[in-house]
């Protein structure tokens, strides 16, 4: 319970009291748990359940349109020819192609084409979208579209195969499972037949397309082969007349036997031109030694002479001997000696005239080697000159019969290109190995309405949910004193249960206490707050007064005056909202003046008060007055006159935020008493209302919250929801 209600001490008097005002608990209002969340679920479980219903009625219309969906799929390996991949070292070798490539052909818009007019997609409703009937959804989109674009949506053409294509793609799916080669092909359709139809029609589409693609490939590049070996052809042919041309005017010997000749001419030339060098030394030699000899008989001794020459040099020296043992002998005088002497002399003459011959000869022999060697060089380099021309002669023929043969090798290339085009021109584009052919599916594919409707259901609900707390977190209206904890001088008056509309305006159920207990017990509850918070005995004035009109403070008014004089206290109700005051409805009293004539001067106190007999003296607010707002301040005339009989007086004042007259009415009474309409007066709205009355020189502000529903106010978690529980409702009888 959020307030305190402990009733007074009987040994401590009356107005030695002091309201404390310890209304609040140690819980907290923000505190979150489980049962916060349940708590929250329930007391919103209206707007979840009408949020949900919002949810699954496009749901439920959407899922009610669901057609079974069947899925078919076949799964294939595309292979290059078996041919194409045959070789002398590999002869087993059979590689797959690139698989992205092979999917991107069979996705193909052409592929797409064929498969559509084949099967004749176009005439059914699932791909041709104008063969189908507007949805109700449909419909909507369109016309909110129409309101945003003033344009007029084009209509589908009936005949157009554009819009079926993205219809086709849609149901078609074709993927590698990208571990191994295999090419899986899928496609959705309402019809079995058509699903399983779909894949297998698109593999013979897809092996038609590729042979056609490789048969114009394959004629584009003969073409281009041919023509490049018509050209290869004239280049061979150019190249090879240019050959022969060079070899018959330079007159090139390709013969082996004369160009060896050639290098043995040259070798025997080079030997003998040796050889003369040689000899031509050994002459130069022995004309030195002789020319720069003293004695030519020393001379010859180191050099080759011939017999006739070597004779003579022997017979001198001999005859020198002969002389040197003779000299032994005999003197130099002797006959013998003299005559040999002489005969040395002629020998050595006979000698040196030999040698002179012989040195002539050897001239000779030299001028004639020097003749031989010059003819012989002469030769040489002629040879020499020969043989260099012909060595470029033949390596420039080489080049060309080079340039040739290269020539004939690209164009027998060429021929081998063209020889295997037109083998590969007899095979098929590509080979297919189908691991499983689609077949007709026996059952739909995915879950059935049932499922989408729980799924649709749930996903509401949660929505649902999340929207509730979101409203819960968002709302800042007053639903428990915990929230006005913060605000200052705002004394808790109590909480007061919502009256059905039969009870409000039934004037018997309210003058004969009928209400039931639990409003009566909360009409009590705020009595004794405004005794307790006014030193212990009630106050002779009261200014009932609220943020906003339609909270309920007239309600309360009357209801609390209903109570005091019940409990024999005499009451005077003032209806003091001068511009729409309605109390007289309920107590009926017949006058043709109130409150706003007294206040303007056009009638007296006397006149403007009702006594009803319930023995509550009334006065209703009157005519509306531009002139009484001059004499508000006779509101305190009134106030001492029932103070005077030993009456409480009760002012059912206007709103505080539409008039400036309930201002001047607090400033006046002793206590203030505020309603505030529960879940809906905003927490600002009290604070600014407080604000306002607090500067009317109001010390505190009893604050009541009205039209609480007991129910949802005990599934909050404030630390006075407990005021509501189940059992205290029971106990009362409590009915809404």
């Amino acid at each position: 319970m959020t307030i305190s209600t402990v009733p007074p001490d009987r040994n401590v008097p009356l107005s030695s009291m002091r309201y404390d005002p310890r209304f609040q608990t140690e819980t907290k209002s923000d505190d979150f748990d489980l049962t916060s969340g349940m708590r929250l679920i329930r007391r919103r479980v209206v707007m979840i359940a009408a949020l949900t219903a919002l949810f699954m009625v496009p749901a439920i219309t959407m899922i009610s349109g669901f057609k079974p969906n069947y899925h078919a799929e076949s799964r294939l390996i595309i292979h290059r020819p078996l041919a194409t991949t045959l070789g002398a070292e590999d002869n087993s070798r059979n590689d797959p192609l690139d698989l992205t490539s092979e999917i991107e052909r069979l996705l193909s818009r052409s592929a797409a084409e064929r498969v559509i007019r084949d099967l004749q997609l176009d005439e059914r409703p699932e791909f041709n979208a104008a063969l189908r009937k507007a949805s109700v959804a449909a419909k909507v989109r369109e016309m909110l579209r129409g309101l945003v674009d003033s344009e007029k949506p084009s209509l589908p053409i009936r005949d157009s195969i554009e819009p079926i294509i993205p219809a086709y793609y849609k149901a078609l799916r074709v993927w590698s499972d990208g571990q191994g080669d295999v090419i899986q092909i899928g496609f959705d359709a309402s019809d079995p037949k058509l699903a399983a139809a779909v894949p297998n029609l698109l593999m013979s589409i897809y092996l038609e397309e590729r042979k056609d693609s490789i048969r114009s490939r394959l004629d584009a590049a003969e073409e281009w082969l041919l023509q490049r070996i018509a050209e290869q052809q004239d280049r061979v042919k150019t190249a090879r007349e240019a050959a022969d041309k060079y070899q018959e005017t330079a007159s090139v010997v390709s013969d082996d036997d004369t160009q060896g000749e050639q290098i043995k001419s040259l070798m025997e030339l080079s030997e003998r031109q040796t050889k003369i060098e040689q000899s031509r030394a050994e002459v130069e030699a022995t004309i030195s030694t002789l020319e720069t000899a003293d004695d030519s008989s020393l001379a010859l001794q180191n050099i080759p002479l011939p017999d006739s020459i070597g004779a003579m040099e022997r017979d001198l020296r001999a005859q020198k001997l002969d002389l040197e043992r003779l000299l032994q002998t005999y003197g130099n005088d002797a006959e013998a000696v003299v005559d040999l002497r002489e005969k040395i002399a002629k020998s050595h003459t006979d000698l040196g005239r030999a040698v002179d011959r012989y040195l002539q000869s050897m001239r000779a022999k030299l001028a004639a080697l020097d003749h031989e060697n010059s003819a012989v060089r002469s030769a040489f380099a002629a040879a020499q000159v020969q043989r260099s021309h012909s060595a470029l002669a033949q390596t420039e023929l080489l080049r060309l019969q080079r340039i040739v043969d290269r020539e004939q090798t690209t164009l027998d290339e060429l021929e081998k290109q063209r020889r295997g085009l037109a083998g590969q021109a007899m095979l098929p584009g590509a080979e297919l190995e189908v691991l499983s052919p689609a077949a007709e599916p026996l059952g739909p594919q995915g879950r059935g309405r049932l499922f989408y409707l729980i799924g649709a259901m749930v996903a509401s609900i949660s929505i649902a949910v999340t929207v509730a707390f979101v409203v819960e977190m968002v709302d800042r209206s007053v639903r428990s004193f915990d929230q006005l904890a913060g605000m200052a001088r705002i004394i808790p008056g109590g909480f007061i249960p919502r009256l059905t509309r039969k009870s409000r305006n039934n004037p018997s159920a309210l003058f004969g206490h009928g209400q039931g207990g639990m409003f009566d017990e909360a009409m009590r509850t705020v009595m004794i707050s405004l005794k307790q918070s006014n030193g212990g005995k009630l106050p002779n004035s009261i200014v009932v007064t609220s943020a906003h009109s339609g909270e309920g403070k007239s309600l309360v008014a009357r209801s609390l005056a209903i109570e005091l004089a019940a409990n024999g206290n005499s009451v005077l109700l003032i209806d003091g909202d001068l511009r729409r005051g309605n109390l007289d409805v309920l107590f009926k009293s017949g006058l043709k003046q109130g409150l706003n004539e007294f206040l303007s001067g056009q009638a007296q106190l006397q006149d403007i008060i009702c006594h009803h007999p319930s023995g509550i003296d009334f006065i209703p607010a009157g005519s509306p007055s531009p002139n009484r707002r001059a004499h508000l301040n006779d509101v305190a005339d009134i106030i001492e006159m029932a103070r005077a009989n030993g009456q409480i007086v009760i002012f059912d004042s206007a709103p505080v935020l539409a008039s400036s007259d309930t201002m001047h009415m607090t400033a006046l009474v002793e206590r203030t008493l505020m309603i505030v309409k529960w879940a809906k007066t905003s927490r600002r709205a009290v604070e600014i209302t407080a604000l306002h009355l607090r500067s009317a020189r109001i010390s505190e502000i009893v604050v009541a919250i009205n039209k609480v529903k007991p129910k949802k106010h005990a599934l909050y978690n404030f630390s006075d929801s407990e005021l509501f529980s189940r059992a205290l409702m029971k106990y009362h009888d409590y009915k809404t």
